[in-house]
């Protein structure tokens, strides 16, 4: 059932980017920055958490489960550090995740010939 559940979790917000990609004038990069900025608010009101306790991966991997994760790394930093953590808390919590697809990428450049499509 957990399979179940982050499958459709993960699909209807996959059916809802295309749509809006079909459906309105915005651009790929305004729609995966409008995920990340749902996600940052969703997490901050504290609605998000349990989306993703619900659907699991699902809520987790996309770019929503990213912005989730900047708001609590925000959140924690600051209770930790006062408004300094504004500054750091999202830095420190996506550190890991921002590290391991820049490595990866870097990775697939040296594999693969990277250039442009004629």
């Amino acid at each position: 059932m957990e399979y179940v559940k982050a499958f459709v979790v993960g699909g209807a917000l996959c059916v809802i980017g295309q749509l809006l990609i079909d459906l309105t004038k915005l651009t790929p990069a305004r729609i995966l920055t409008g995920y990340v900025v749902t996600g940052v608010i969703l997490g901050g009101v504290g609605l998000y958490e349990p989306l993703r306790e619900w659907a699991g991966a699902g809520a987790s991997v996309p770019l929503t489960g990213f912005g989730n994760l900047l708001a609590q790394g925000v959140k924690e930093a600051v209770d930790k550090h006062g408004l300094l953590g504004v500054f750091t808390g999202g830095f420190t919590a996506a550190a890991a995740g921002v590290c391991a697809a820049v490595f990866f990428g870097l990775l697939a450049a040296l594999i693969f010939r990277p250039g442009t499509k004629n």
